[in-house]
């Protein structure tokens, strides 16, 4: 392996370690209801998404508060000698995919049927520090 490839090998390991995620697999709430509380905190710091979600009185915002301090404890993980304040992480990249969907019928007048959709959806959030993502 060459002098470049194991700098460039390095310099990837560093920055992988600076970004940690987690996930939230089939939450029982529509993805556009998800995605409203999630455009909220795309981009901001950690603490004041936090304050945001704390404050917001929708649903989704709970679920989307606990999977920000998963991607915390996360992060603390791995770099358990770097401090929290120190970092200046923010939400690099939060996104909200569409899950299975429950179809279930619905009894309508004069013999039909009507279908409900019970929507369900994944979130994928990434933690990143501020001087990373500006590169």
């Amino acid at each position: 392996m060459g002098v470049r490839k194991k700098q460039m090998a390095e310099r990837i390991k560093a920055e992988k370690k600076m970004v940690a995620f987690a996930k939230l697999n089939n939450c029982p709430t529509s993805p556009r209801k998800m995605r409203l509380v999630a455009d909220l905190i795309r981009g901001v710091k950690v603490e004041q998404a936090l304050a945001i979600l704390r404050f917001n009185p929708k649903e989704a915002s709970r679920k989307l508060e606990k999977l920000l301090l998963s991607a915390l404890a996360n992060w603390q993980a791995k770099n358990e000698e770097a401090s929290l304040e120190d970092a200046d992480l923010i939400v690099a990249e939060i996104r909200v995919d569409s899950g299975a969907m429950l179809k279930r019928l619905r009894p309508a007048p004069q013999g039909r049927a009507h279908r409900i959709r019970k929507r369900s959806n994944h979130v994928t959030l990434v933690l990143g520090s501020k001087n990373i993502t500006e590169n």
